[in-house]
């Protein structure tokens, strides 16, 4: 028995593989150069798209680590500006006011333009509304005679701050015929 296990030893110890292709002429054809080209070249692109995939996957960490480290700092970016929130209203306030505080200290006082027109009122005139605009005072009032009301323009036009003093209606009061209604138009 011994005799036959040595048999089936040197037997497979013996074995060849077989190739069908035969080499020779497989290297000398068209078809096997182009086959044996493109086995090699599809490798290389095996393992070029491997490596592509590989690098992709090991920066996914790198991203995620730069993905965190933004989240938290937008965290604390967003703490910031809540807690200032309250200081920002308050600043934004303030600064508002001085805003409409600078464009009235711009504008000449009104309070001038009232004294001026009350310092040149005669005796027997009456005003009875002043309506005061940015460089326009208009005036309405009643007088005892037309007098009054051309003592009042004339007073007007002596003061130098006065560019232009304009008579808007003049007639008589419906109350009390004696009395003349008059308008004016006071430009500075």
């Amino acid at each position: 028995m011994e005799i036959g296990n040595s048999s089936k030893a040197s037997r497979m110890a013996k074995t060849k593989s077989i190739n069908l292709l035969p080499q020779e002429e497989f290297d000398a054809s068209i078809v096997g150069r182009i086959l044996i080209w493109a086995m090699g070249s599809f490798r290389v692109i095996v393992i070029l798209t491997e490596m592509v995939v590989m690098g992709a996957f090991l920066s996914r960490f790198w991203f995620d680590a730069q993905n965190s480290d933004l989240s938290d700092s937008i965290k604390v970016a967003s703490a910031q500006i809540t807690a200032q929130s309250d200081f920002e209203k308050e600043f934004r306030g303030v600064q508002q006011k001085l805003s409409i505080f600078n464009q009235l200290a711009a504008v000449p006082a009104s309070s001038s333009k009232v004294d001026l027109v009350s310092s040149t009122i005669p005796q027997d005139l009456l005003v009875t509304s002043i309506s005061v605009q940015e460089n326009i005072v208009l005036i309405k009032g009643t007088a005892g005679s037309e007098f009054g009301v051309a003592q009042f323009i004339s007073n007007l036009k002596a003061d130098p701050r006065v560019k232009k003093v304009e008579l808007g209606s003049v007639g008589s009061s419906e109350n009390n015929q004696a009395l003349i209604t008059f308008s004016l138009n006071v430009t500075f």
